[in-house]
């Protein structure tokens, strides 16, 4: 494995009474290759660490291949012509593997250069974090790369103890961002990038080398005047021939915009790794998902197809929610078991906890908490009946103009009285109040903090979603819960998973945060094993 640690130091020198070892020929240093040939050869000479092809050394497809040459190609002085590489296309057609066997091709292969500074890039911690990964995994599997780099976990540098070459990963949330001078850059999925600013700051950092180059492997950005837009479009030129730039390459993997989306051939188009190592099985269970799912239409379209479109605000189509929609026989849930999913409001806006009965065909209970002082000021904000709502019992008004958690914390236990209360999933905002509260009056109750970012919340909307979709809940048409549900907005990390923002939604949305919550709980449970004694028949035809 690679040497460790912030003081690591290379493997000792052999003591002078052993002969010296005889140096390691590399496949890529046979002198028939040419630049591109020997990074190709490079490549080949790694394994893939991860995915059902674990394991296996990598082999370049003839697109890779092509990619490789174009970037690699030699002048008339035998240096590289260019400088800036764009490879853009869906996900899952094996970016970071090949974005990770580049940089350690400049870290310490062929292209490594004395003293060499080698970055990868990406729009957080987590993203920058993916690419150290896979390289430090390659790193550990190779031993003549184990046994001369030098791998610090803490900082996500690497170091070749042959060329002093180091490599960094950095993201745009970092505070260092100058000091650099960057012999290659790889920035993988700037699309993500917030700002331009890491992306300028180490593009203008090569200056001092030789032959720098940065390669960019991204997904499409929907936004035209985001600097992944400009480099798609600058590529497109150069292509075209309009623009004269031979140190600028571009490859573009993605569907016409007038394309039809879910046609087979259109995926094969843009998804060069398709049947390949890329799933079909895979992109055919998204694409009907898609067809269904609003939200994650603009998602298939953007991650699967590459296509540069904007979100669907929409998260599920009413009409799939309305279908849903039947009488809820209360007296017949008495003592069923239910899972709660619980939104606290801070101080004047709507709380909402909803509760689910999976062996009731799903059946949903909603309950919502308005102080009773901010109905008017409510009503005219949000432009829904509020009065009306708290008239016909579907709001509880509590008095002041700050919401009441003393007269949630008693609904809670009365709850836990009616039915059978296995779980109350619940954001830690503004919970301690009402922890206190229900420990002042000895309420005590299954509460299980969930968390609101994408970990928790994609699985809790798959689960919420795949209900709605094969009428396996039940509602009975609550208005304020439907009219959350119409506001909803979803947002999506680069690898697709997803959760509801707050931040732009039209509206709120308290109501299906809890439902979402209540049925992602419910999810995390295992399974119950199946009831003592139960006899399981087989025939035989």
């Amino acid at each position: 494995m690679g040497l460790r640690g912030p003081g690591a130091k290379p493997v000792a020198k052999a003591s002078k009474a052993s002969p010296p070892a005889a140096p390691e020929r590399h496949p890529w240093q046979r002198k028939a290759l040419n630049r591109a040939g020997r990074v190709i050869a490079f490549l080949e000479s790694l394994p893939v660490t991860a995915g059902y092809m674990a394991g296996r050394p990598m082999k370049m497809r003839l697109w890779q291949r092509r990619i490789i040459n174009a970037i690699y190609r030699s002048g008339s002085n035998r240096r590289r012509v260019v400088r800036t590489a764009l490879l853009t296309m869906p996900r899952k057609n094996g970016k970071t593997g090949l974005a990770a066997g580049l940089a350690l091709c400049h870290l310490c292969g062929p292209e490594a250069e004395q003293r060499g500074q080698v970055y990868s890039a990406a729009a957080d911690k987590n993203q920058a974090a993916i690419m150290f990964r896979e390289m430090k995994a390659i790193i550990e599997a190779v031993p003549w790369m184990g046994a001369r780099v030098i791998v610090r976990d803490f900082h996500k540098e690497l170091q070749d103890s042959i060329t002093g070459t180091t490599y960094n990963a950095l993201s745009s949330d970092s505070k260092t961002k100058h000091g650099f001078s960057a012999s290659f850059i790889v920035y993988d999925e700037l699309a993500q990038a917030p700002n331009r600013d890491l992306f300028d700051v180490l593009t203008t950092s090569t200056a001092a080398r030789a032959e720098p180059l940065t390669v960019i492997i991204s997904t499409q950005n929907a936004d035209p005047h985001h600097v992944m837009s400009e480099l798609v479009n600058y590529g497109r030129q150069v292509n075209e021939g309009s623009v004269v730039d031979p140190t600028f390459h571009a490859t573009i993997y993605a569907a016409p915009m007038d394309a039809d989306p879910w046609s087979e051939a259109t995926w094969h188009a843009c998804n060069p790794a398709l049947g390949d190592f890329r799933s079909l099985d895979e992109m055919r269970t998204s694409a009907m998902q898609a067809q269904r799912i609003p939200a994650r239409e603009s998602a298939f379209r953007l991650l699967y197809l590459n296509q540069p479109v904007e979100a669907d605000d929409r998260f599920i189509h009413a009409a799939d929610w309305l279908a849903c929609k039947r009488e809820i026989d209360r007296s017949a849930l008495l003592g069923k078991r239910c899972w709660a999913g619980l939104d606290l409001s801070s101080t004047r806006d709507l709380s909402a906890l909803v509760l689910y009965f999976p062996d009731d065909g799903g059946a949903i209970l909603p309950f919502f908490w308005c102080p009773a002082d901010e109905l008017d000021k409510r009503e005219d904000q949000d432009r829904v009946p509020y009065r009306t709502w708290a008239r016909a019992g579907l709001i509880e008004a509590t008095p002041g103009r700050s919401i009441n958690k003393r007269a949630i914390a008693f609904r809670l236990a009365e709850v836990a009285q009616l039915y059978r209360l296995q779980a109350v999933a619940y954001d830690r905002w503004s919970i301690e109040e009402l922890r206190r509260i229900m420990a002042d009056e000895g309420i005590r109750l299954p509460l299980q903090e969930f968390g609101q970012g994408f970990k928790d919340f994609s699985p809790a909307l798959a689960a919420l979603e795949t209900a709605i979709l094969d009428r396996r809940i039940g509602h009975d048409g609550n208005p304020i819960l439907t009219w959350n549900l119409a506001n909803a907005v979803v947002d999506t990390d680069p690898a697709g998973n997803r959760k509801l923002s707050k931040e732009r939604a039209r509206e709120r949305i308290d109501g299906l945060v809890a439902m979402a919550m209540s049925l992602g709980q419910h999810a995390k449970e295992p399974a119950l094993p199946p009831p003592a004694g139960l006899r399981v028949a087989v025939f035989s035809l």
